[in-house]
């Protein structure tokens, strides 16, 4: 009975640190992912704008959006890719190019994490999986992108204080924070 007992004991034990470091994934960059935020703030330097700090939560925004894009996302003409599926605990959100749907998109933030303000995503498909430099090409060449990216134009008035990157499969996606994660 004892052996059993410690057998279940480091069963249990596995399983929760497995839990933990693939859930912990979330709130951590990886290499490319890293790359890319090298990427975009070399980028903002050259108009003379400050970095942003890493957020944990907009990390974790990040990849959970990442993620269900690759499950869940159908490309269509009706709800881009800044959409989240409802498959997941959030709410289901179809964004609309006449950004009628902004708010669900924007909340998320706060709705899967402790960062209570809203946040702003860039995202991008490449369907033979993004590089950190072809997905800032990509936005580069955007102008709505850009312009999150180095705040000009409706983004003037914001300062950028936190940020949350992924990469995953096709998707790379960048969330920004006006305000400092806790």
């Amino acid at each position: 009975m004892k052996t059993k007992n410690l057998f279940l004991l480091s069963v249990l034990i596995f399983v929760n640190s497995f839990t933990f470091s693939q859930n912990q994934n979330l709130y951590e960059n990886t290499a490319e992912e890293k790359v890319l935020y090298d990427l975009i703030m070399a980028y903002r330097k050259q108009f003379d704008l400050p970095r942003i700090p890493i957020s944990r939560s907009l990390n974790f925004v990040a990849h959970t959006h990442a993620i269900d894009l690759k499950n869940n996302y159908k490309h269509n003409d009706r709800c881009n890719l800044h959409s989240w599926s409802n498959k997941g605990n959030w709410t289901a959100c179809c964004y609309t190019p006449d950004h009628a749907n902004a708010d669900c998109v924007w909340s998320k933030p706060g709705e899967l994490t402790n960062y209570k303000h809203y946040g702003f995503e860039i995202a991008h498909w490449n369907p033979s999986g993004p590089t950190a430099s072809s997905a800032l090409n990509a936005w580069k060449k955007s102008p709505a992108h850009k312009n999150m990216i180095i705040n000009k134009e409706n983004w003037s008035d914001n300062e950028w204080k936190a940020i949350g990157i992924a990469i995953y499969e096709e998707y790379a996606v960048v969330w920004f924070g006006m305000e400092p994660d806790r």
